[in-house]
């Protein structure tokens, strides 16, 4: 290159500088010479000949050539048009120049053959990045298209899952109004089972259940099953007298108390949802308020409990700090994940979830590990784009939404979200950052 440079280019009266703004080529036009950038900087364009648009499509700076598709293929006619963007120095041949010591470097295409070819490499490069960007643009595209489906069709079906909603709200407290009533007039001694059930619902995770269950068998010689019960309800190893002289009765009450609550829980979250549906294709949702994550992963356990009736759960929390947020969201994202890996548990002999939370480098850190099957490294790479789902039949079947749902809410709380998988169990991490609320009391 140096050689071709020194024997063309470096002579004076094959130079010129040009302005800012100047035309070197013309698309279409007649071009005989190859040009070599000296200084300066050009930009090559393709003109539309519908609308004469201009459409960028290089830059060459010092050291490039211009001209060399119509210079070489002789056709002599220029395949864009280059413009001047700074002022520029352009050496220059054309095609009565001479070769230079043809016996020893060959013929003048022979000894270009470099050039040639450094052209052809960098179009094929600049074609496959610009063939790149085009994909990425309509993926994008695309995913906006279908979440602006998504939101459209979240919003036609809000206002009556909104009314169903609202029905089984007011029912709600409608009933526990009644049966309050009832139980203080026909049998006022229920009430405090009726009550605890109403207040707390169920506390207690699964192997917290099966622990303090041993102990009450033991310690009372009750049946396994009565036991287990007892321990749900009571949330303790130490059942109080009153539910020991009649605990079928104490547990029948406690479990009407108990579903009216986790009816309104899951009224409330229903809402939430709907909510959160609706915004699939917007980015303007606001947090509203100071949480616990420990809370919202507890709220996701209660709404699962039938998911998780023959799943070992354990959960080993750390005293976090406050963040601003909306807490049916953040519920959101743990429910749909922990019923995923409820799902994927079905074939598991002994289904078990490990959630942690703890403080990772000034941030929250949220781990929720099962021991399910292996999630293989294709899914794992579209496990969080809308529309896909491995729940192809029955009453697992899946609209793909769940984690891409998860993955905006977290990412638009300044979040992130990865997934791993091996065969002894697949680990979904979720990093919040603590905010300004970190400290406060």
């Amino acid at each position: 290159m140096e050689q071709l440079v020194r024997h063309y280019f470096s002579q004076s009266h094959r130079q010129v500088t040009l302005p800012v703004d100047e035309v070197v080529l013309r698309q279409n036009g007649h071009n005989d010479r190859l040009y070599y950038v000296l200084s300066g900087e050009l930009e090559g364009y393709f003109e539309s000949d519908e609308d004469g648009k201009l459409t960028k499509l290089f830059t060459a700076s010092s050291g490039a050539f211009i001209g060399v598709h119509s210079f070489f293929s002789g056709t002599w006619i220029a395949s864009s048009t280059v413009i001047a963007k700074t002022e520029v120095t352009l050496a220059w041949i054309d095609r009565n120049t001479p070769a230079v010591r043809p016996d020893v470097l060959g013929p003048l295409n022979a000894q270009f053959m470099p050039v040639m070819v450094n052209e052809l490499s960098r179009r094929q490069r600049r074609a496959t990045q610009e063939a790149l960007a085009k994909e990425k643009v309509l993926q994008r595209l695309h995913t906006a298209e279908q979440m602006t489906t998504l939101g459209q069709l979240a919003a036609g079906i809000a206002h009556e899952l909104n009314n169903a909603i609202g029905v089984v709200s007011s029912k709600t407290e409608r009933m526990q109004h009644d049966l309050i009533q009832l139980l203080e007039e026909v049998h006022p001694e229920a009430s405090q089972y009726f009550d605890a059930g109403l207040l707390q619902g169920q506390s207690v995770s699964s192997s917290e259940v099966r622990k303090m269950a041993k102990q009450i068998q033991s310690r009372y010689r009750l049946d396994r099953d009565l036991a287990k019960q007892l321990a749900r309800a009571t949330g303790s190893e130490i059942v109080p007298d009153a539910w020991l002289n009649d605990p079928v009765q104490a547990l029948k009450y406690w479990g009407m108390g108990r579903d009216l609550h986790d009816l309104r829980i899951a009224a409330k979250h229903t809402v939430g949802i709907v909510k959160s549906v609706k915004q699939l294709g917007r980015t303007d949702g606001e947090p509203d308020e100071l949480l616990d994550i420990n809370d919202t992963i507890n709220k996701a356990l209660a709404l699962l409990q039938s998911d998780l009736r023959r799943v070992s759960v354990r959960m080993r929390p750390a005293t976090l700090p406050l963040i601003r947020g909306a807490s049916t969201e953040f519920v959101q994202v743990w429910s749909n994940i922990i019923k995923n890996a409820c799902d994927a548990m079905l074939p598991t002999e002994s289904p078990q979830i490990d959630i942690q939370t703890k403080i990772s480098n000034q941030r929250i850190l949220v781990t929720i590990a099962n021991n399910g099957p292996e999630i293989d490294e294709s899914t794992r790479r579209k496990i969080f784009q809308p529309n896909f789902t491995t729940k192809k039949g029955g009453l697992s079947f899946g609209l793909g939404l769940g984690l891409s749902i998860v993955k905006r809410i977290v990412s638009e709380n300044g979040g992130t979200i990865v997934v791993k998988s091996a065969p002894e169990r697949t680990i979904f991490r979720v990093k919040l950052p603590l905010g300004e609320a970190y400290g406060e009391a």
